[in-house]
C-alpha cells in the first residue's frame, strides 16, 4: 500500500497525529531529500529504511518503489515542499 501524507515545510511540529503514525507504520519512507527528512524522523523517534526519490532518479526509482508494492511493503512518499509527491 502506498501512502501519501503531506509533512511540514519549516516547523517540525506542524504535523498531523495521523501523518505521525503513518510514518511510524510504513516499512519504507521514499522522500526527495533523505538529510531532510531525517531531521523530521529523528526529531520524532522515528527509525525507517529512507529511499532517494526526486525528480533526477525517478526514472531509475519508480520501478524499484513499483517492486516494493507489488511485495505487499506499506510505503511513505513525500516532498520536502510539504505536500505529497506523486510517482
Amino acid at each position: 500500500m502506498l501512502y501519501l501524507v503531506a509533512t511540514p515545510i519549516g516547523n517540525l511540529m506542524d504535523i498531523t497525529l495521523r501523518a505521525l503514525h503513518m510514518l511510524k507504520e510504513v516499512d519504507v519512507i521514499a522522500c526527495e531529500d533523505k538529510r531532510v527528512s531525517s531531521k523530521l524522523l529523528n526529531h520524532y523517534g522515528i527509525s525507517k529504511p529512507l529511499l532517494s526519490y526526486h525528480d533526477h532518479n525517478a526514472h531509475q526509482m519508480r520501478p524499484r518503489l513499483l517492486m516494493l508494492l507489488r511485495e505487499g511493503k506499506k510505503k511513505r512518499l513525500y516532498h520536502r515542499w510539504g505536500d505529497a509527491a506523486y510517482f
